[in-house]
């Protein structure tokens, strides 16, 4: 496919390296030099020096035949011109990356569409719906949704108490058992197991299931004893920290410490409607956390620009007694660090945007595409189409390649689990469970009828 990007900031970037690696002819526009230094001669990407909103720079990056034009630069109106006038000049589909919330309400979809512009992506909306999500649960690194909970996707840490440790998995997830194990992470490498795999102390295991069985599987996996979270602190005011607060449950109380003055007469403009409560202070200070009564909160989020930050303000909240602490990376070469400190869960807004891009390539129907932040893999949603390769034999006899497996799906509004006598049928939503980069090949089996 032929992709060309607006913008060689954080997203843009990140975004064209993981499409290089994938084969796809990528374009990556940006009128800061500095910005494209080392992109095309590491990578297969041709660089242009040159306003993304130029007409003769479109024309010459070549959108009259491209597939996805995306607009991730550093300004919300520069993206959505960006991308009217690549429609205007033949791109296929276009995606762009916008500040304002008020743009994602519904009654604003159609005029957006009438511009050119298929999709929105906020990426601190995103990362903020994924901290809500993993709030919801003290006991759980992850929690997806898929179809409001007829199907739920959970990331969890398996320490002493566990009950299915060193089992073969197909002892513990048979046809009739309310759970499937999709992914594991141990040590570094990512596993997408077999029936034969088993669940190591340390590892971190990716269940799917139902919402009514959520509470067996915390059973199951020793977290009965973590207190729900009521208590919030967040360390940084940024666009991130006020989309998370404007959207906490009710039963949570929360308190942001910002170090800007500033900044915390804006959150406190923001905010007004909310009971959140906003502190100004430096969120790295042990006598002001203990102040806010940091021994009673249950979940620590840190928000700062700067990943070094982040990590060590979760591992001083571990100290003091917190259970749940989440922490913002955006140097992905930090991720592993993080992990190997248990800090957490873990949010990157470039991986979590470039999910949602990635979704607006795929020919088949997908409704969702998420990698999964700890683990090499994805986990995507397909609807199968009218005579799809998915649709005409049982799972069992389907030949999916290893790496890859199918956790779960919902017809109509129930959530099933999927078994090797499960048979898939036309307009099922399907959720695949791979190794990156092999989203193209989990494709093919949901595509529509076509020769094999």
């Amino acid at each position: 496919m032929k992709i060309v990007i607006a913008g060689a900031g954080a997203v843009g970037t990140h975004l064209s390296k993981l499409l290089s690696t994938e084969n796809h002819d990528c374009v990556l526009i940006d009128d800061d030099e500095e910005r494209l230094e080392g992109v095309d001669t590491n990578y297969d990407i041709m660089a242009l020096n040159d306003s993304p909103t130029s007409i003769k720079t479109l024309k010459d990056a070549g959108v009259g035949s491209a597939d996805l034009f995306v607009g991730v630069t550093r300004y919300e109106s520069r993206n959505i011109t960006a991308c009217a006038l690549a429609h205007a000049l033949g791109a296929k589909k276009t995606v762009a990356r916008i500040d304002n919330y008020e743009y994602l309400l519904p009654q604003n979809q159609n005029f957006f569409h009438n511009l050119g512009i298929d999709s929105l992506v906020y990426p601190e909306v995103l990362a903020a719906t994924d901290i809500i999500n993993g709030l919801k649960m003290s006991w759980a690194r992850q929690r997806l949704d898929v179809h409001d909970g007829a199907l739920v996707l959970l990331g969890i840490k398996l320490r002493e108490g566990c009950e299915i440790l060193n089992q073969p998995l197909k002892d513990l997830c048979g046809p009739d058992d309310p759970y499937h194990v999709v992914a594991i992470c141990r040590d570094g490498d990512t596993i997408i197991p077999s029936g034969f795999d088993e669940l190591n102390l340390g590892d971190l295991a990716y269940f799917m299931t139902t919402k009514d069985y959520i509470p067996y599987i915390r059973k199951i996996v020793g977290k009965e004893h973590y207190e729900d979270v009521h208590n919030v602190i967040i360390m940084g005011g940024g666009k991130t920290a006020v989309r998370a607060a404007l959207t906490m449950p009710d039963s949570m109380n929360v308190k942001i410490i910002e170090h800007s003055a500033a900044r915390c007469e804006r959150l406190n403009q923001l905010l007004a409607d909310t009971d959140a409560m906003v502190i100004h202070g430096d969120g790295r200070d042990l006598g002001l956390l203990d102040e806010e009564g940091i021994r009673h909160t249950q979940a620590f989020v840190a928000l700062t620009g700067n990943a070094e930050t982040n990590i060590l303000a979760c591992l001083a909240a571990k100290k003091l007694g917190v259970r749940k602490t989440v922490a913002m990376v955006e140097n992905l070469d930090y991720v592993p660090m993080a992990e190997s400190l248990d800090i957490g869960t873990i949010i990157n807004k470039k991986t979590v945007a470039a999910s949602h891009i990635f979704q607006m390539m795929m020919r088949a129907d997908v409704r969702s595409l998420r990698s999964l932040m700890m683990v090499d893999a994805e986990v995507a949603e397909f609807v199968a189409a009218e005579g799809s390769k998915v649709t005409r034999k049982p799972v069992k006899d389907l030949g999916l390649p290893a790496g890859m497996t199918i956790g779960g799906l919902v017809r109509g509004d129930n959530g099933i689990l999927v078994n090797g006598n499960t048979q898939i049928v036309a307009g099922d939503s399907v959720m695949v469970f791979c190794h990156k980069h092999q989203l193209e090949r989990a494709e093919k089996f949901f595509k529509k009828l076509q020769l094999w």
